[in-house]
C-alpha cells in the first residue's frame, strides 16, 4: 500500500490512500483518520485498508481525486518517536579520517543512533527556515522505516516483523553547531532541527524483490540546486540493516507504533555515485586537496531527493525544499 497525510488544517493531518503510480488518492475515514490511528490498529485495519487500495488502483472509486504532493505534510507529522541511525559506516569513516581521527572497532559492531525531535516535522514540499546561513545548513538523503509496537530486547531476526512503512528523509543537519554541542559530551540537539520526510509511505512489499534483507537495494537520488548531486545505492555497503538498527534502538526500552528509525546518510564507496549530503562531499575534499571548497547551503539554494523504481517511476513522491531566511 501507499499512504500519505494530507493537509486538513489539524496537526496529524488526513490519512489518505493513494494508488501505485500516485495518481489517484482518496480518505478513509471509516478505517482511520490518521496515519497514526492507522499504526496504533494496524493488525485489524490494515486487510482492510488493502481491499480498498487494490480497488483504487483498479479504479472503482467514483470519488477517488488526483494526488497531489503539494497537499501533503509528512506522512507522519509529528511521533512519539524518531531515532536516526548511521548504518553507513563509511560515510562516518570519511569524517574521521577528514580530521585525523581513528575510527573504534566498535563502529563496525554496535550502530550509531541519535534521538531526533519528532514534535513538529517539516512538509516535503515547504521552505527549510533557518536564522542564519553561518549555521552550515546541509541535507541528508536517507531512508526510514515507521514500526508498531516493538517490544524491548526484540531480536533483529524478530525485528523484521514490526517494519510496517518505509518513507525518505531530508535529515535536516547544521554542521558548524555540531562540534560545539559533540565537545560537551552529550550529543546532538541545536544541531539537528525539524526533519523532513517524503509525500507518500510505502509498505515494504510495494518494493518487490528491491526489499532484501531488510535494505532497499535502488540508488537514492539527490539534485541540488536543480543538479545532480549523487545517487549511491541504499543496498549497497549498508552495515547495519534496518532490523538490526530496529532491535538496537529497542534493546533497553519499548517502542510504540509509529516510531521512526532512520538509516543514516545513504554513502557508498564508489564515489562516481557521488554523496547524500554536503558534509561528506567537503570532507572528500579534505582528504584529495586539503580543504574544501564546496559551501553548505544558502538561502534560496534548494535540494530534491527522490528514488525511482526500476521503470523510473517515483516510488515515494519527491521531498523538494528551498532554504529561505527565518524571521520571527
Amino acid at each position: 500500500m501507499k499512504l500519505a497525510s494530507y493537509n486538513n488544517g489539524r496537526r496529524d493531518g488526513q490519512l489518505m490512500l493513494v494508488s501505485r503510480d500516485l495518481t489517484k488518492t482518496v480518505a478513509v475515514p471509516a478505517i482511520a483518520h490518521t496515519m497514526q490511528q492507522l499504526l496504533d490498529g494496524w493488525d485489524l485495519l490494515k486487510p482492510q485498508l488493502q481491499e480498498l487500495y487494490d480497488a483504487l488502483n483498479e479504479g472503482m472509486f467514483d470519488n477517488a481525486q488526483a494526488f497531489d504532493e503539494a497537499k501533503c505534510l509528512s506522512p507522519l507529522p509529528r511521533a512519539y518517536q524518531w531515532a536516526d541511525g548511521s548504518a553507513y559506516v563509511n560515510h562516518v569513516e570519511l569524517v574521521r579520517k577528514a580530521r585525523g581521527a581513528e575510527m573504534p572497532e566498535t563502529f563496525w559492531t554496535d550502530p550509531l543512533v541519535y534521538q531526533g525531535g519528532s514534535d513538529s516535522f517539516i512538509a516535503p514540499k515547504a521552505d527549510i527556515k533557518m536564522a542564519s546561513e553561518d549555521w552550515g545548513i546541509d541535507f541528508e538523503s536517507e531512508i526510514a522505516v515507521i514500526t508498531d509496537d516493538v517490544p524491548m530486547g526484540v531480536s533483529s531476526d524478530n525485528a523484521a516483523k514490526h517494519i510496517k512503512l518505509l518513507m525518505l528523509v531530508n535529515d535536516v543537519s547544521l554542521r558548524n553547531l555540531i562540534p560545539g554541542e559533540l565537545a560537551k559530551g552529550f550529543g546532538f540537539f541545536q544541531s539537528k532541527p525539524s526533519s523532513s520526510f517524503s509525500p507518500v509511505a510505502v509498505t515494504p512489499d510495494e518494493l518487490g524483490a528491491r526489499w532484501e534483507d531488510s535494505k532497499v537495494h535502488l540508488p537514492l537520488i539527490t539534485y541540488l540546486n536543480g543538479e545532480l548531486f549523487g545517487r549511491p545505492n541504499a543496498g549497497v555497503d549498508m552495515t547495519f540493516n534496518f532490523s538490526q538498527l530496529v532491535s538496537h534502538v529497542a534493546k533497553t526500552r519499548p517502542l510504540s507504533a509509529g516510531a521512526i528509525i532512520g538509516s543514516g546518510t545513504i554513502s557508498n564507496y564508489d564515489r562516481s555515485a557521488g554523496s547524500s549530503c554536503l558534509a561528506e562531499k567537503r570532507m572528500l575534499e579534505v582528504i584529495a586537496d586539503g580543504k574544501a571548497t564546496t559551501p553548505f547551503m544558502c538561502f534560496g539554494d534548494t535540494v530534491r531527493i527522490e528514488m525511482l523504481d526500476d521503470n523510473d517511476v517515483t516510488i515515494f513522491g519527491s521531498i523538494d525544499q528551498k532554504v529561505v531566511e527565518y524571521k520571527a
